[in-house]
């Protein structure tokens, strides 16, 4: 069965697994078999079209899927499935809502 890792964020819905294994001989296969068996993972991965949200990132054997086959990408029994959340920065208000970004200062308090 493909092994899928699970990245930290996401670990609450394994119960703390870093990795679990999975049937399916496709990544959507793998995936669906990963919803089934641990619920949460499919609103937190695809969009409401059924499709990867572009912020989460999977790859088989160090390969982005979205340079292969996408989630027809074929898995075995050996295959390792990485899921990688995007994380990327903003600029905020104190309260968290969006907020116009400052310029970077150059300047070096000692």
């Amino acid at each position: 069965m493909p092994t899928i890792r699970i990245p930290t964020q996401l670990r609450t819905l394994t119960a703390g697994a870093g990795e679990v294994e999975v049937a399916g001989s496709t990544v959507g296969e793998a995936l669906a078999a990963l919803e089934a068996s641990h619920p949460g993972f499919g609103e937190r991965l695809f969009d409401g079209d059924g499709k990867l949200r572009r912020f989460v990132n999977v790859f088989v054997a160090d390969e982005d899927i979205r340079f292969l086959s996408g989630t027809d990408t074929p898995v075995d029994d050996a295959t390792t499935v990485s899921i990688i959340p995007a994380v990327a920065g903003g600029c905020a208000d104190a309260t968290g809502a969006p907020a116009a970004c400052r310029p970077f200062s150059h300047s070096i308090f000692i």
